[in-house]
């Protein structure tokens, strides 16, 4: 591995020529931001699912009561 030069926590790959970074600490942040964002995602779904299966409800009670209505 080459240092590059003028960064700290940067060094290029011998054979592939890549950049690779060696801050851990950055990488971790990085993959705590991911799951942080992936919870928040899986959170929203959910409550997306929660309201289309109250509107679904709702709408089987508002068919109910048409169905009372109609009988009087």
């Amino acid at each position: 591995m080459i240092k590059v030069e003028g960064h700290k926590s940067l060094v290029r790959d011998e054979h592939s020529h890549a950049i690779i970074s060696t801050d851990t600490n950055s990488y971790n942040n990085y993959m705590k931001m991911i799951e942080t964002k992936k919870k928040e995602k899986d959170e929203l779904r959910d409550a997306v699912r929660e309201i289309n299966s109250l509107k679904t409800e709702m709408h089987e009670i508002k068919s109910l009561l048409v169905q009372m209505m109609d009988k009087k």
